[in-house]
Formats: structure tokens, sequence, C-alpha cells
């Protein structure tokens, strides 16, 4: 029998800061670049009940860790259940199952956060956020973790809610955080512009992009869905976290595939590669740089084992036990 560790989604909780995530996440894109081991995720769909069972997965040899997310929706509840199992990546052994919930908007938006920490200028101070739910708080905390923000305007369709998230986040953050009317309000003028939406259709002209500005994508992951429209495309260098999901589930890049206005020769390079210098970010102060992001493992297994060897210091966790397939088995 094997000991491995328990950690609920309240224990999980608060236990990282956002700039804590970045480095762990940042350090698993980059053995990522360095050719560790991912895949995009896999999306197995029910129609009666309608519901969704996805699971994604990476190795992370330097970290010592592999492993993923699985997590169902729908199915009658209306909600969403996350789990995320961590192995060994030199023995295999079982080292922890986390309900990842909670951790689900930071981890994200560590992703987030690295790519505008690789990809945005330098000087970068103002964002435009479109959305305002959990994972709109992950990538604006990990924003903000990796750039010294001066001015953040928030939209969203629902007056009531891009108020209150901007309240809030006015008083977690150093910078001054408001409410706009429209996207074209948020996105005029701004360095970094991050779209985190449930939207079907483009949520901004990507004509109103500033020379220089960073945009990160992380809405949607549906071939028939995007969240940038084909101009946004079109004058970005275009980065995704896997290189094999864009042609995949990447609905703004497919869009722009199929228009003709670009080819596969247009993905610059995949987030572990710029991260580990293998390809280059950035290159002048009027470069429009796109990370399209859709979830990866290698964002959850750099967190949760973070997460996990936080929690083996604090003594956090329920121990519980697993049979190797010897003992299993055989009944020996």
């Amino acid at each position: 029998m094997t000991e491995s560790l328990f950690l609920t989604s309240d224990e999980v909780s608060g236990l990282a800061t956002p700039a804590e995530y970045v480095d762990a996440v940042r350090e698993g894109y980059r053995q990522r670049g360095e050719g560790a081991p991912a895949e995009p995720r896999t999306k197995l769909f029910n129609g009666d009940p309608p519901g969704m069972f996805t699971t994604y997965a990476a190795v992370l040899p330097e970290t010592g860790a592999m492993g993923g997310y699985m997590y169902s929706a729908g199915f009658g509840a209306e909600d969403a259940w996350f789990m995320t199992p961590l192995f060994d990546a030199e023995s295999g052994e079982p080292l922890a199952l986390l309900d990842g919930a909670s951790m689900n908007p930071f981890k994200t938006g560590a992703a987030g956060g690295v790519a505008v920490d690789a990809l945005a200028r330098d000087d970068a101070t103002t964002v435009a956020l479109i959305g305002s739910g959990a994972q709109a708080r992950g990538q604006l905390r990990a924003t903000a973790a990796v750039r010294d923000l001066d001015t953040v305007w928030v939209y969203s369709p629902t007056k009531e809610s891009r108020e209150q998230f901007a309240g809030e986040m006015d008083r977690v953050l150093d910078a001054s955080v408001a409410a706009v009317a429209s996207s074209a309000a948020a996105v005029e003028d701004a360095d970094i512009v991050v779209t985190a939406t449930t939207a079907a259709e483009p949520v901004f002209d990507g004509d109103l992009l500033e020379p220089g500005a960073h945009v990160t994508a992380m809405g949607q992951y549906h071939p028939e869905k995007r969240e940038l429209d084909t101009t946004t495309i079109e004058r970005a260098t275009y980065v995704p976290d896997l290189r094999e999901r864009a042609t995949m589930d990447a609905g703004s890049f497919l869009a722009a595939m199929n228009a003709g206005i670009v080819d596969e020769d247009h993905i610059h390079a995949e987030l572990g590669e710029v991260v580990a210098g293998v390809a280059s970010g950035r290159e002048d102060d009027d470069e429009i740089t796109v990370f399209d992001s859709g979830g990866t493992g290698i964002e959850t297994v750099a967190s949760a084992y973070m997460l996990y060897e936080k929690a083996r210091e604090g003594d956090l966790g329920t121990t519980i036990g697993f049979a190797p397939a010897s003992e299993a088995l055989t009944g020996e």
C-alpha cells in the first residue's frame, strides 16, 4: 500500500499567492519548451443527460511530477467537479489527489501571467479585461504579479457584474480598476488585453488594438467558438499553449485559417518554447502578440505539485492509501 495525500478545495484555497502560481507554471512551461510531454485536452460529450467529461495530462521531469486534470460538467446537475491526480515522475507512485476547484482560476491565470511576462512590453501598465467571472479574477491577479499595473478597465455585458468585479479588484490591487460600458472603451489604448468570457463570437474589434499590445485569450476552446476576430489573429504574433491545439480547438485561429487569412505557418511558437528561449518572444515595441490559452496539464501539474509541497510543509491534508498493481492484481 502506498500512502498519498488528499487535499480538499478549502485546504488548497489561499495556500499560494498568485506570484507563486506564476513562478511554478513558468517553470513548467520552460520544461515543456525543452521537450517535456504534454497533450491537448480530450473532451467527451454525453447527450442525455447533457454533459462533458474532460481530461488532459503532462509530465514535468525536472519538477518530478506528472498528472493532469479531469473534470465533469453538467450531467443534469448543472455544476462541475475538478479532480487533479498527481504522481511521482520517477517512481510513478501516486503523490496526491487534489480537489482542483479552488485552484482552477489561479493555475489558469498563471499561464496567462507567464505569457504576459514573456510577450507583453516590459513597460505595460494598462489592462483591458473582458469578462468578470472567476477566470477573469485569476487572470488579473496573475497579470498584476508580473507587471506594475496602473489602470485596469473591465467590461462584461452585465453592468452590475462588471461594477462589482471592478470594485472588488480595486480594493485588492494597487492599480486603479474601473468598469466601462463597452469592450471598445476597455481596449482603447490598452497595453494588455485579456479575454475571459463564454462568448461564441469575437468580443472586440482587432482594429482597435494599439501597436505593441499583448492579448491573452483564454475563454474558449471550441473549434466553432472564438473570442478573437480574424483581424486580431492576422495582426499578431500568434503563440498557443500547445501547437497541436491551435488546429484542434482554437476557434479564433481556425476561423482565420478557414477564411484563408492565415495558415499553420502563422503559429510562431508554443509558449514553452518562448519561455525556454528556444523561440523568440516579442521583437519590438510595436509588435502585437497573442497568447491563445485553452488549458493544459502543464499549469495543472506545476501548480498541483507546488500546492502539494506547501501542504506537506503545513501538515495539511488527509492520508489515503493506494494499492500497487502488483498487490491488487495478485491478491498478495
